[in-house]
């Protein structure tokens, strides 16, 4: 590293300055997301990847019938003072109408991403952010592999980027079904969830 990039000062964003931004069109017709005081190019949809987010959110919907949660596709979820990531589908606690007009959601019952050429970030970083902010239930759709990746049980670990990982993952394939933690009496056949 050269004696000047040494000097160099980063701005690390929080998230009332990135609502800020946002509220001013700032990213209009840019898809990105804050993650860990970042501004990060979110990666553009293969006709798949849709077609999975519109399947998970449909199966979590099922699940999670009712008042009692909503579903949210795509929309932010606060995880701390600078990340607020977009998952491809959550299940958040209440209904829409008492959903809070002026903040998006701190954790959530489940949350979902879809994943193709996503997935190194979808197992590291997001995996470690949703651990570190207590989600209990994290599943991958990993679409190359036509399988979906169930991480439960959030530990701290140090060594890890938000300092938390997810002690137990496990792997679901197609013929398979897994239930959400929160829903335990909804099992969800896997090959329902993917393309």
């Amino acid at each position: 590293m050269s004696a000047v990039a040494a000097q160099l000062q980063v701005h690390r964003w929080i998230y009332e300055e990135w609502d800020q931004m946002v509220a001013t069109g700032f990213f209009e017709g840019k898809r990105v997301e804050l993650i860990d005081g970042k501004i990060v190019d979110m990666s553009p949809q293969l006709p798949g990847h849709s077609i999975a987010i519109i399947l998970a959110a449909e199966a979590m919907r099922r699940a999670f019938p009712g008042s009692r949660s909503h579903v949210r596709v795509q929309m932010p979820l606060r995880t701390g003072n600078d990340s607020e990531p977009e998952p491809d589908v959550a299940v958040v606690k209440g209904s829409v109408r008492d959903a809070s007009k002026t903040e998006h959601p701190t954790t959530a019952l489940i949350v979902i991403e879809v994943a193709d050429d996503s997935l190194k970030r979808d197992r590291n970083i997001k995996a470690d952010l949703y651990a570190a902010a207590g989600i209990a239930d994290y599943w991958i759709l990993n679409l190359p592999q036509r399988q979906c990746e169930v991480r439960r049980k959030p530990v701290r670990d140090a060594k890890r980027w938000f300092g938390f990982r997810y002690s137990q993952v496990a792997v679901f394939k197609a013929g398979e079904s897994i239930a959400p933690l929160a829903a335990k009496s909804q099992p969800i056949a896997v090959a329902d969830l993917l393309p």
